[in-house]
């Protein structure tokens, strides 16, 4: 079976977008970053062995409109091809070009996990975190992904925690922070897991915020494969899936998260020496909260999207840590909570008003709806800023 990805476009979309691959000329002024392919030894290969291929199609898209408060928006069908739904979602021809890309690797990664031999490891990460096989196969799918999009600046992974210049432009570019397959450890276990990713434009990582974001994105690898999308400029949250013709549909869109009594504790150890995060947990038990907690962050938060209702927390104590790192996990994640109606919080503010200092700085999180965020605050902190009638949401 062919297990390479190729990278293109079902539509005629992907025009004048500029394939010019960047020397590293920027390297020299920044010790701190990279060269992609000379520091990581990866030459290209039949997984992105060939350049982007651009075909035409005289059919149009469908479109319906929806009448905001200031301006008229193009509403995507359920039904949609992946392509034809990014057609009418944004203008940013790159964007679209970015999106594709990268489905096309959580493509192969889905094909890849399924068939993974999850019988040993042999390596760790610069982080101390022990790596599947699998693992190191999707951070390389992915990074070979963005390389051959023509339009990543620089990218950086979970695995790889330094900036990789991937030749894009900074003017029209992005870069782009991934965690190639969250829930690694559970693999072997046949639990679901899966790929996050944040996109920001041009060429910074660190000194910006969830916020600035223009695009976050997961892949879902479970009993089905779906891609979650969220684009700054489009309202919702939205869902694909991966068809046995190995093509993305458009098959839901959320819009709000309402109040349900779904619960994911994550981090439980914490109870120990956080009586607030305790109490919190009794509160969820006393009431009949259904605890819907698989220990893998991205079925744990897309349950949130899917069921539209629920809270995940991850909450610190003095000796169980903050493990979940912002750039990789929760900015992604918080970004595509937001988008779809619902909030999240480090128990002060939204995840997404955290400045991105370092690639790995790490916090506490919670997402949900509103009244469960609301309760999460007072609880742990004896306040909410959510009743205080701040601005909230990835719109604010």
């Amino acid at each position: 079976m062919e297990t390479g990805i190729a990278c293109y476009s079902r539509g005629s979309f992907l025009t004048n977008v500029s394939s010019k691959h960047s020397t590293s000329t920027a390297m020299a002024s920044s010790p701190s970053i990279s060269p992609f392919l000379s520091s990581r030894s990866l030459k290209s290969s039949s997984l992105f062995g060939e350049s982007l291929r651009v075909t035409s199609s005289k059919s149009s898209p469908r479109m319906s409109k929806i009448k905001g408060p200031s301006s008229t928006v193009t509403r995507c069908e359920i039904g949609d091809s992946l392509e034809v739904f990014l057609t009418k979602a944004t203008p940013d021809k790159n964007l679209i070009r970015l999106l594709v890309c990268m489905g096309e690797a959580l493509r192969t990664i889905s094909f890849k996990v399924k068939t993974a031999s999850c019988g040993g490891t042999a390596c760790v990460n610069s982080f101390g975190d022990e790596q599947l096989a699998v693992d190191m196969l999707a951070d390389k799918l992915l990074f070979e992904a963005l390389t051959y999009s023509h339009v990543c600046k620089y990218a950086c992974s979970e695995e790889l925690p330094e900036l990789q210049d991937m030749g894009g432009p900074v003017e029209g570019g992005f870069s782009v922070a991934f965690d190639p397959l969250d829930g690694s450890s559970i693999v072997d276990t046949n639990f679901t897991v899966g790929t996050i990713f944040g996109v920001w434009p041009g060429d910074k990582l660190t000194g910006v915020t969830g916020r600035d974001q223009v695009a976050a994105a997961m892949g879902i690898y479970g009993p089905r494969t779906t891609y979650i999308i969220a684009l700054k400029d489009a309202p919702g949250t939205h869902e694909f899936l991966l068809l046995d013709e190995g093509k993305w549909q458009h098959v839901k869109d959320t819009y709000e998260i309402g109040e349900g009594k779904l619960f994911s504790p994550g981090n439980l150890r914490a109870t120990f020496d956080n009586p607030a995060y305790e109490k919190l947990i009794n509160y969820y038990v006393r009431e009949k909260y259904t605890l819907r907690y698989t220990g893998g962050m991205v079925p744990d938060v897309n349950q949130i999207i899917v069921k539209e209702k629920g809270i995940f927390t991850n909450v610190t104590s003095p000796t169980a840590k903050a493990k979940l790192r912002l750039l990789f996990e929760v900015a992604p994640l918080g970004f595509l909570v937001e988008k779809a109606g619902g909030f999240s919080s480090d128990g002060t503010q939204s995840v997404l008003e955290k400045v991105i200092v370092s690639l790995d700085d790490r916090t506490q999180v919670a997402y949900g709806s509103k009244n469960e965020i609301i309760r999460f605050e007072e609880t742990l902190y004896g306040s909410s800023r959510l009743k205080a009638g701040a601005p909230v949401g990835a719109a604010a």
